[in-house]
């Protein structure tokens, strides 16, 4: 593991950043467009495209284009997996905190 510690964080990275969560969430639900993630957000189409772009190089979503439309959607169904078991942790350790 140690070996891939680099690789590591930049995933990391890439996740950290509310608005590429909100993104990842909102493709949970299947492949989507830009424009249709910008108004389901509610968020700026070249906000959304500027995220996009960086999950894209994290590898975390893939394009599909079909025609004149493009689509995203999530590379791996296990970032759902992933994102939920990092939330529980953060839950966790949250409530145990006693100061701020």
């Amino acid at each position: 593991m140690h070996n891939h510690l680099p690789t590591l964080a930049f995933l990391a990275k890439s996740l950290a950043d509310e608005n590429r969560l909100r993104i990842l969430l909102c493709l949970g639900n299947g492949r989507k467009s830009v424009s249709a993630i910008a108004e389901e957000l509610n968020l700026s189409q070249p906000l959304v495209s500027h995220h996009l772009k960086e999950l894209r190089r994290a590898l975390l979503v893939k394009v599909e284009r079909q025609g004149p439309f493009i689509y995203y959607e999530m590379t791996d169904q296990r970032i759902m997996d992933i994102m939920q078991a990092l939330n529980g942790l953060a839950m966790e350790l949250l409530a145990a905190r006693q100061t701020f």
